[in-house]
């Protein structure tokens, strides 16, 4: 299993693709620049299954409708924010001065609880990591070492926690109680920025001091 990532908008936010051996892919938070990401797809002649969302928050999912209708797949959300696809108020849209609200139509699947999880050939963990927002997960492929974290967790530092919803001692928690027992050479797929490694977080990160 293989993964590209690939920044999109203003924000830089991070989607990815997740190849399998026979060209199949998940795409993971398409927030912004849909024909950037359809041409990248192109060009690697890659057959998208389906979209997951770390979250809903509005620089995740920007692209949504776009790369869905393009390929004819499904979205897959947390139930916490099946509402926030629809709603700029809930998905931070209106608070950030866009020039227009960013929505969604409603995500065909709900993920409503932790667990094994499959999409045609692909098998992974889901874990609640609430805090950054209600219904925030990390996707967990263990086989291939990496664990894609949404705005949980990131480089030297953890998702931010004063938009509506959010709860700092929540992420501390779900930081330390589902992503820092992962084997410490777990890379980690960060929303926004570099890639890293669990291990390396846990030396570094200055807000996980203690843990």
């Amino acid at each position: 299993m293989k993964w590209k990532q690939i920044p999109l908008g203003q924000l830089q936010t991070n989607c990815y693709l997740i190849i399998d051996e026979n060209n199949s892919c998940l795409i993971v938070d398409p927030g912004d620049n849909p024909k950037k990401l359809t041409t990248i797809i192109e060009q690697h002649e890659l057959k998208p299954e389906a979209i997951l969302l770390t979250h809903a928050h509005f620089d995740h999912i920007g692209a949504v409708d776009r790369i869905r209708d393009k390929y004819a797949i499904k979205v897959y959300v947390h139930v916490r924010e099946k509402d926030w696809l629809t709603d700029p108020a809930l998905n931070g849209s209106r608070h950030f001065m866009m020039k227009e609200m960013i929505t969604a139509r409603p995500a065909e699947n709900l993920i409503t609880d932790e667990g094994e999880m499959s999409i045609g050939n692909f098998s992974f963990s889901v874990y609640e990591t609430p805090g950054h927002s209600p219904g925030s997960i990390s996707i967990y492929f263990p086989d291939d070492n990496f664990v894609l974290a949404g705005d949980a967790l990131f480089n030297g530092s953890i998702g931010r926690t004063d938009l509506p919803g959010g709860n700092h001692n929540q992420l501390i928690k779900s930081i330390h109680d589902r992503l820092l027992v992962l084997p410490e050479e777990t890379e980690v797929l960060p929303g926004h920025g570099p890639a890293t490694t669990i291990g390396y977080e846990m030396d570094t990160n200055p807000f996980l001091n203690g843990f």
